[in-house]
This record gives C-alpha cells, structure tokens and sequence, in this order.
C-alpha cells in the first residue's frame, strides 16, 4: 500500500479537525434533532437580491470578471463602507471581492505571514485563524478574553503578548462565538499599542451590520493612523443572508491589496459572477433588509439569554452577531461532555466552547438565527437535561 504520509504537507495534516463539524456529522445521522449549532441566518436571501441575480443570467452574464472583481461592484463597496463607516477607499486599488470572507482571511494572512512570524490570535474566537497561520508558516499566539472582561481584548493583555516576532493581530469584533463587541474608545487603546509597536492588523468585520443598542459597529480601520495599516475583512453571508453566493471582500492599502490579489488570481481567478452582480444590487437596495433581520435578531438574542439564565446557567448578554456563549461550569461536565450527551439524550445539538480555543472550557456557543420556536423547544430540552444532572449529582 502506497505511504501517503511521505507525500501529504505536514502542516496540514497537523491541522485539528474543525470542533463544528464533529456536531454536524452527528446530527446528521440522527433523526428529529434540534439544532442550534449553525451560525448561518434562516431568513432567505431578498427576493429583489434574486431576482437580480436571475435577470443575469437570463442575459447571459456568466463569463470571468476582472480579478479582483466587477469594478461596480468595488465601487460600491467603497460607497458603502464610507456611508456606513467613514472610511474612504479607491476601487480601482484597493478592493479585491473573494470567494466568501473566508477567502479573504486566507489571502490576508498568507500575504503578510512569513515563517515563524508570531501572530496574535484572540480566543475564543473563529476556528479558522490559526489554521491558516498555521499553514503558512506562522506562529499563532492566543490572546485570551475572558467574560469579566466581556470577552474584549484589553490594552495589558495586548501589550504583554507582543515580542520582536510579532506582526499581525486578528481582531475579530463583533465576535464568533461570544457576540463580543468593541467600542470606538477600546479600539483608540488597541490602536495606540500596534502603532507603538508597528503591528499590522486583519478586522474581520464579516457580522459588522449585526450590532445590537445605540452604538454602531465601528471599524479599527477609522481610527487615526489604523488605515494604512489594517486589512478590513467582510461579506454578504451574514448580512444580506447570502451565505450559499460565497461572497466576500478585503478592504487595504494597495501594496497588500495587490499581492492578495495577485495569490487570488492564480488560485481563484475571480469570484462567482452571478454573486457578484446579486451584490450591487444588495449594497444599492439593501439597507432596509438589514434592518428587518437585525429587529428580528434582536428580539431573539434577548429571548436566548433570558431562557438560559431561567434555566439556571449563566449568559453573557452578546451585543452583536447571532450568538449566545452560556456557561456550563456549574453541571460539571466538560464542554465536550456536554455537546456529546445533549445530542444523544436530547437530540439537541450545540457546539463545545472548547472548538474555538481551549480558553472557551465550560462554555457552549449557541446560535439563535433560527425560530422562536424551535429555540424555545431546545432550551427547554437543554433545560431538561440540566434538572436531570443536578438530580443525579444530588442523589
């Protein structure tokens, strides 16, 4: 038999399995199972999204763009983000449309990251930074938050961890899986210790129309002297509920925008076309779309967290995204534990705190873009199993 181990990259095949997908597979093969474990929104993609996307085609638009993307689309993009944000950027250099946001962390980190070149990586915190860095050859280094803290990354925290390897910070706000928020004034403070230190940063911005309260997103990329130095990640999956369209796109300053877009050219070419087209439309039109599905987000994530604390388990109130991060230090059960035994006594299916770094021990993320009632029905199930625990552990 041909040993493959001589041919595979050894960094990939030192990659941990992805923890999310462990639940999927399990839900998968069972039968009647709630889950509240994909971050992906239930609401459709907006009929007039669409039906944009329909008349494309029906017109025969099917052909490669440029690549790095339709320049409409680009332009609207920068129109956009200096609307929404106050941040101004030239379309023709420096904006590149990926295949999802995801693309674009890729192309980001491979771009900037050397060999073992240290870069700082918030946790918990989406599963696919440490990945890639890993991949490419850097070191990643966990900046841990903690819920006394809001799960925020705080300046101390920052400032200890950087060494003279140190080039990259990952910021990811609002946060996957905590729904963390940072503010304008605690970004100022971040802001002062990269440019101390002459750091480069990647703002995964993908769930930046998702905020909840008086205060809007603000990016790190309009804070004084930040631009120049800031890759801005973001997207249509989250936003527009687009996330099957694998639309994205990188926001920078040229000298990197252009290496990102020379990697893309040669693994992707370019974007889906039909995507594309559906986006302009999206940015133009969007706006009360947004709207619609952040008031109904809303009204849900204060339903999760109440029905979490009336079930006896602490939940840190989310400012933004779609998820809740309750603690279950007080069952006594792992976060792994947990998952397993809620999905086969429950049929419920959560995701282990611990699949988005080792600091989210005692926590599960719980998504709550879905129904009402399907989030009602597997809370109380959750809750079951909780009364269940404490009675065996009392008896």
């Amino acid at each position: 038999m041909l040993d493959y181990s001589k041919f595979l990259n050894k960094k990939v095949v030192n990659v941990k399995p992805s923890g999310i997908r462990k639940f999927f597979s399990i839900a998968e093969e069972m039968d009647d199972v709630i889950s509240l474990g994909v971050g992906e929104p239930d609401f459709l993609t907006p009929w007039h999204i669409r039906r944009t996307a329909i008349d494309y085609l029906d017109k025969g638009a099917t052909r490669y763009t440029a690549n790095a993307g339709l320049l409409a689309l680009r332009e609207e993009i920068c129109n956009y983000y200096s609307r929404k944000f106050k941040i101004d950027y030239n379309p023709k250099e420096e904006v590149l449309v990926t295949v999802g946001g995801s693309e674009g962390i890729d192309m980001a980190i491979r771009t900037l990251i050397s060999n073992e070149d240290e870069v700082l990586v918030i946790e918990p915190s989406f599963v696919c930074y440490k990945p890639i860095v890993e991949t490419s050859g850097g070191i990643p280094v966990p900046l841990i938050t903690k819920e006394e803290n809001s799960f925020k990354l705080d300046a101390e925290t920052l400032e200890n961890a950087i060494t003279d390897k140190t080039k990259l910070l990952i910021l990811p706000y609002p946060n996957n899986p905590t729904g963390a928020v940072m503010r304008k004034g605690e970004l100022e403070e971040i802001a002062a210790i990269v440019i101390k230190h002459n750091l480069f940063v990647i703002s995964d911005e993908i769930y930046s129309e998702l905020t909840y309260g008086n205060e809007e997103h603000c990016s790190i990329a309009s804070i004084d002297g930040m631009q120049e130095r800031t890759i801005v990640i973001n997207g249509f999956s989250k936003t527009y509920s687009m996330t099957g369209w694998r639309l994205g796109y990188a926001l920078g300053p040229e000298p990197v925008i252009s290496q990102m877009t020379k990697l893309h050219q040669f693994a992707i070419m370019s974007a889906p076309t039909n995507s594309q087209y559906a986006a302009i439309e999206a940015l133009k039109y969007g706006d009360k779309d947004i709207a619609k599905m952040r008031d109904d987000y809303d009204m849900r994530r204060r339903f999760t967290v109440n029905a979490f604390r009336e079930i006896g388990l602490d939940c840190f109130e989310p400012e933004g995204a779609f998820y809740v991060f309750p603690c279950i230090k007080s069952t006594g059960l792992s976060s792994n534990e947990f998952c397993e035994r809620l999905i086969m006594e429950k049929h419920v299916a959560v995701i282990p705190g611990t699949a988005f770094g080792d600091c989210g021990e005692g926590f599960i993320r719980v998504s709550y873009c879905y129904s009402i009632d399907n989030i009602r029905k597997a809370i109380d199930k959750i809750g079951e199993f909780v009364e269940e625990l404490k009675e065996k552990h009392g008896s």
